[in-house]
C-alpha cells in the first residue's frame, strides 16, 4: 500500500506542470506513420505471450458532452452502427486468425458509448468475437456505460452475453454542472442502475468522475463524492479535466469564466482523497481508488500491478489487441494504432483486407528498460534498482546517470529518496508521480509541445 500524499503548496506551485499519463512508454506522441498489418504479424511472431486482452472501440454517442476529448461520432442514426459493425467484423475475422494460439483473458468495450449499440447489435458483436477468439472460462468482460442512454433491459442482456464488469461514466451529480457540460442525469437514475447491476451479479462496478468541470466548487464536488461513496462502487477514477479547446472543438462550448480556478481544483482533489480514504478505499495512484478487497488493491500490495492503455490493470502479462477506429495494440515490443478517422478506418479495412493499422513504434532495448522503470514507479511508487540491474544486465547509476541528475531537484525537495537499492517516492512526491516518471523518459525532449498533455494535478 502506498503512502498517502502529503500536501505542500509550494511544491504544487512549483511542479504542477503538464505531462504524460504513461498508459504506455513510449507515449502515443512517439508513434510514426507507415505501420501496417505486416508489422502486427512480425510482433506476434516475436512475442512470448499466449494471453490476450481485447479492446473494442465503439465511437458513437447520441449526445455531445462538452468536456469530452475521446474519439467519437455524435449521431442518432442507429444504422451507422450497423455499417460500423460490418467493418469491425471484417477486422475481427482478419486479426483473430493470427491469434489462434492465444487465450483471451480480458475484454473491454470502450468509446464513445458502447451501449449506443442496440441489444441486437451488441449480441451480433459478441457472437462474432466468441466465434473467432478463444476466451478463457473466467475471462474478465468489461464495458463502459453512459447511465443516461442505457436502454431498458440492456444490463440484463449484457449479463447474459457474459459481461461481468461495468464502468459507469458519472462525472458529477450536481445539476448545474451537468447542464454546463450537456450531460444531465439524476442520482436516483445511477443508483437504480448500480443496484440492478449488483442484483444481476456483476462482480465489479466502477465509476468515473471528473473534477475541474465548469461551475464545480469544492463544496459541490464534496457533496458529489459523498453521494458516490453512498453507492459503494468497487473502483473509482477521479480524473482531472484538461481544458484544451484548441484541440477539442466541443470544449469551446465551455466558458473559461465558468471553470474553477487552480486552487479550487486542488481543494477538490484533496477533499476527494480524504473522503475516499475515510470510506475505506485504497489510493492506487494518480486518480484511481479501489476497495481493499478489489484485485487492483491486492495486486498493488503484492507488487504485481501493471499499467496499459486502459489504465491500471491486473493483466500486465497479456498482449493487447485493439480493434475498431483509433484503437491501440501492444503486442510484445510493438505498439500499433488504427486509423483515427472513421472514413479512413473504413477505407483501410477495405484496402488492407481487414486491417486498419496506420501508426506505431517498435520498442528498442532502451525503451523496454525505461518502460519497466516507469511501470514500477507509476504502479508501486518505488523502484527496485537491483531488479533492473539483474534483469537487464546493466549498472543502474551509470545507465541512468542523466535521469538521476534530473531527479536531483526532486530529491532536494524531499519528493524522492534513494535508500540502498530502493528509489522511493515519498508522501510529498506522490502527487507528482508523472513528473518523476518524466525524468526517465528519453523521448520527452523531442516532444516540445507539452500543452498536448494534461496537468499532473
Amino acid at each position: 500500500m502506498i503512502d498517502l500524499p502529503k500536501w505542500d503548496k509550494n511544491l504544487i506551485n512549483k511542479y504542477n506542470v503538464s505531462g504524460p499519463r504513461y498508459t504506455s512508454y513510449p507515449t502515443a506522441l512517439s508513434f510514426s506513420e507507415g505501420y501496417q498489418q505486416k508489422d502486427l504479424i512480425s510482433a506476434i511472431n516475436a512475442s512470448s505471450s499466449d494471453k490476450l486482452s481485447l479492446y473494442i472501440h465503439i465511437p458513437f454517442c447520441s449526445q455531445l458532452c462538452y468536456y469530452c476529448g475521446c474519439n467519437k461520432v455524435i449521431t442518432r442514426h442507429q444504422s451507422k452502427a450497423d455499417v460500423y459493425l460490418d467493418y469491425l467484423e471484417k477486422e475481427i475475422i482478419a486479426q483473430a486468425i493470427l491469434f489462434k494460439h492465444y487465450k483471451v483473458e480480458q475484454l473491454h468495450l470502450g468509446g464513445g458509448t458502447p451501449t449506443f449499440l442496440t441489444q441486437a447489435q451488441m449480441s451480433r458483436l459478441i457472437s462474432v468475437l466468441n466465434q473467432n477468439f478463444s476466451f478463457a472460462i473466467d475471462a474478465e468482460r468489461a464495458i463502459e456505460i453512459d447511465p443516461r442512454s442505457l436502454a431498458k433491459g440492456m444490463l440484463t442482456q449484457l449479463r447474459l452475453l457474459g459481461f461481468n464488469r461495468v464502468s459507469f461514466g458519472i462525472q458529477d451529480f450536481n445539476d448545474d454542472v451537468q447542464l454546463a457540460v450537456n450531460r444531465p442525469q439524476s442520482v436516483d437514475e445511477v443508483k437504480s442502475l448500480i443496484t440492478e447491476s449488483r442484483e444481476l451479479g456483476f462482480k465489479s462496478i466502477n465509476a468515473d468522475m471528473i473534477y475541474g468541470l465548469p461551475l464545480q466548487t469544492p463544496e459541490s464536488f464534496k457533496q458529489t463524492i459523498e453521494q458516490l461513496i453512498a453507492l459503494s462502487p468497487d473502483r473509482v477514477s477521479v480524473f482531472n479535466y484538461a481544458h484544451l479547446p484548441e484541440r477539442f472543438a466541443a470544449q469551446r462550448k465551455i466558458k473559461d469564466a465558468d471553470l474553477p480556478n487552480a486552487n479550487d481544483k486542488l481543494t477538490m482533489f484533496k477533499n476527494t482523497l480524504a473522503q475516499m480514504i475515510q470510506a475505506g478505499y485504497q489510493f492506487i495512484g494518480m486518480d484511481h481508488f479501489a476497495k481493499a478487497d478489489n484485485e487492483l488493491a491486492i495486486e498493488q500490495n503484492s507488487q504485481q500491478l501493471h499499467r496499459n492503455f486502459q489504465g491500471y490493470t491486473t493483466h500486465g502479462d497479456c498482449d493487447l489487441l485493439g480493434l475498431g477506429v483509433s484503437s491501440i495494440s501492444q503486442i510484445g515490443t510493438a505498439i500499433l494504432q488504427n486509423q483515427k478517422d472513421l472514413k479512413s478506418y473504413y477505407h483501410e479495412i477495405e484496402i488492407q483486407h481487414g486491417s486498419a493499422i496506420t501508426k506505431g513504434i517498435d520498442l528498442n532495448q532502451d525503451d523496454i528498460i525505461r518502460a519497466e522503470v516507469i511501470r514500477q514507479l507509476i504502479c508501486h511508487f518505488e523502484l527496485d534498482t537491483q531488479s533492473i540491474e539483474t534483469k537487464f544486465a546493466l549498472n543502474f547509476n551509470d545507465y541512468f546517470s542523466d535521469s538521476i541528475k534530473a531527479l536531483e531537484p526532486l530529491i532536494a525537495d524531499g519528493m524522492v529518496c534513494i535508500e540502498g537499492n530502493k528509489l522511493k517516492v515519498t508522501p510529498r512526491g506522490n502527487l507528482f508521480i508523472r513528473i518523476i516518471c518524466m525524468c526517465f523518459d528519453a523521448h520527452l525532449q523531442k516532444q516540445v509541445n507539452a500543452t498536448r498533455f494534461s496537468r499532473v494535478i
